[in-house]
């Protein structure tokens, strides 16, 4: 869908917030399409890796926004993106004053209102712009975004999101709608995630070949895209975290609190979330979540492989 807007305004610069899995490619490729950026993560680990590349960095984040015409805020969750916003070193005041902020955390869509009624307030613009793909897909500049907001801040933002994606959908001027897109979203892919590593760990403990189950189900009825980016992960016995137990564990629970005011059942996400309970509980809340199939290996007593180096160690 295209802007309302016909002509974007003269793109200054871009301050990205967060340059973990996600925001560093995002950065990345905001750079590779020619525009003036500066990164901002209290990682010093991730700065430096933006920094190794030639990006630059500021010290802090309201030093990294300062004057800039667009803010892409690419946080966990609504709590970090309102300290950036409103905290002690808050941008709000401090981004140029006609500027957009790209809200990019998943989060419930009564808190994307308030917190783009509050921007606004200032002058600025609000875009709420969650988004879908991985780090592979940020890197490439071939993320989905599911984004709602008005006109102005569209525009406005227009160029970034050239740059971050390669689908944008315009799904309204009101703000929360994007963040309501993506609880949709979030919702299917828990629940497609914990069946997956259900049906992994389920074949393991039938003492199945489980590289010829991932062949056969792939070429199947039953598979779906998280089956068949996740499985790898088991079958590897790698869980290192490309997508961590805890992130499900916060957007189900999302999920759950929107549902129940909306007098609404959600039984499958439910269950899906106690199983993400279970993985973090366990202490696999950093790991990936692909560990939801550990976790059913352990109430079943199913073995799954070991990681390829475990393996040629021993």
């Amino acid at each position: 869908m295209e802007s309302a807007v016909s002509s974007a305004p003269p793109v200054g610069r871009v301050a990205v917030l967060g340059l973990g899995s996600m925001g560093l490619g995002m950065a990345r490729s905001i750079a590779r399409a020619g525009l003036d950026v500066v990164g901002f993560d209290p990682m010093s680990a991730a700065a430096e890796a933006f920094a190794a590349e030639g990006g630059r960095t500021a010290a802090g984040a309201r030093e990294a926004a300062t004057g800039a015409c667009i803010v892409l805020c690419v946080v966990v969750n609504a709590a970090q993106t309102e300290a950036l916003l409103f905290g002690p070193e808050g941008v709000a005041e401090a981004m140029a004053p006609d500027a957009v902020f790209v809200s990019c955390a998943t989060m419930d869509p009564d808190i994307a209102r308030r917190l783009a009624a509050k921007l606004e307030a200032t002058g600025r613009h609000y875009l709420d712009a969650p988004m879908s793909g991985g780090p592979v897909r940020a890197a490439e500049g071939a993320l989905t975004v599911m984004a709602s907001g008005g006109s102005a801040a569209f525009a406005r933002g227009r160029p970034v999101l050239d740059a971050i994606a390669a689908k944008v959908y315009e799904l309204g001027e009101a703000p929360g709608q994007g963040a309501a897109f993506k609880m949709i979203n979030q919702l299917l892919a828990g629940v497609h995630i914990a069946a997956a590593c259900e049906a992994i760990a389920f074949a393991a403990r039938q003492g199945l070949d489980l590289d010829r189950v991932y062949e056969v189900i792939t070429a199947s009825a039953g598979s779906s895209w998280m089956f068949e980016n996740r499985v790898p992960h088991v079958l590897d016995g790698d869980y290192a975290p490309k997508s961590a137990v805890e992130i499900f564990v916060k957007d189900l629970g999302i999920v759950q609190d929107m549902a129940r005011t909306a007098r609404f059942p959600v039984p499958l996400s439910a269950a899906a979330l106690q199983m993400f309970l279970a993985a973090s509980g366990s202490g696999m809340g950093s790991a990936d979540d692909a560990s939801l199939a550990r976790v059913y290996a352990a109430l079943s007593g199913a073995s799954l492989p070991e990681a390829k180096t475990a393996k040629s160690s021993a």
